[in-house]
């Protein structure tokens, strides 16, 4: 497994994590496979956030690796807070509460990443940075990000920190390809053109933030997954013949086309399926050729100019 820096910070960590939305509804004995699987993979990285299953994700993931007896140093897990009923909110207040109640429910003494979820436009900037100062003195958080950020935001809330940001979560893969997209098309009138990201992909190449892919798999608002899916059977063709040639899975090459970008990119991945973990972290050892990379870039439907 590919190794790459967070952010800023000499913390390694595998260019492939694991999300764990989708653990809250599974067993103790289910979700060790999961766990261990991913482990003999090298994905030691633990995505999560206090809304997944309504804090359910993370208790269960927290009484997994109590019964596994796994050292808490040599796995690295990450939070996300933010998201209300109905509402964002970044106040100090609700932050440190929020911290509080996740390293509750995954029963241990530290988070190494915390990220914001979701921009609060009432967010106070103060307020954050007093809470990150407190979570970082305590030793409840070792290092803070963001979700669904711009840059201008990020710059907002950093004005005011302490610390750096390390990571901001984006949607990103061969159908969410517009930050990709928008940058090759800069000064036309076409619809890839249109500047929906803000050149935030550049931005965190620039300022030392690893971006992190969630949703790598799926097209449009979570409409479904476009591997495998009839809809998209050109893009389907050309990686059917990519996992042939590169002796991986469709997933592989899916995930592959996402780790070429120099970028670094993490990947966050989604399934509690061990048989597709251990596929995905075959294909991190693979580097496709630039011709490759952008043979998939236009079977998905972007253009060249």
């Amino acid at each position: 497994m590919k190794q790459i820096n967070l952010g800023n910070t000499s913390l390694l960590v595998p260019q492939v994590a694991l999300g764990c939305m989708r653990m809250s509804d599974m067993s103790i004995k289910d979700a060790a496979k999961v766990i261990e699987t991913s482990l003999e993979n090298d994905i030691n990285f633990f995505d999560h956030a206090d809304i997944y299953g309504s804090g359910q994700a993370e208790m269960l993931f927290g009484q997994t690796i109590k019964e596994m007896k796994l050292d808490r140093e040599k796995i690295t897990i990450q939070s996300k807070c933010g998201i209300r009923d109905g509402f964002y909110d970044f106040s100090k207040e609700h932050i440190l509460k929020s911290v509080d109640g996740i390293l509750e429910r995954l029963d241990i003494d530290y988070l190494d990443v915390l990220a914001l979820h979701r921009p609060d436009t009432l967010m106070e900037p103060e307020e954050i940075a007093e809470a990150f100062d407190l979570l970082l003195s305590s030793g409840k958080v070792r290092n803070f990000g963001v979700s669904n950020h711009r840059p201008m935001q990020i710059q907002l809330i950093e004005t005011y920190l302490n610390q750096k940001l390390v990571v901001n979560q984006l949607q990103f893969g061969l159908k969410h390809a517009g930050m990709i997209a928008q940058g090759m098309n800069q000064n036309m009138e076409n619809e890839a053109g249109i500047d929906r990201d803000d050149s935030v992909l550049e931005y965190s190449r620039l300022n030392n933030m690893t971006i992190q892919a969630w949703s790598p798999y799926q097209y449009g608002y979570f409409d479904g997954v476009f591997l495998g899916n009839e809809q998209f059977s050109e893009l389907n063709s050309v990686i059917n013949e990519m996992a042939k040639k590169y002796n991986v899975t469709d997933t592989g090459i899916a995930t592959a086309w996402i780790n070429r970008h120099p970028a670094k990119i993490q990947t966050i991945i989604g399934t509690m399926n061990p048989k597709r973990i251990s596929e995905v972290a075959k294909a991190s050892e693979i580097s496709l050729t630039r011709e490759d990379w952008y043979t998939l870039y236009k079977a998905s439907g972007y253009q060249l100019l």
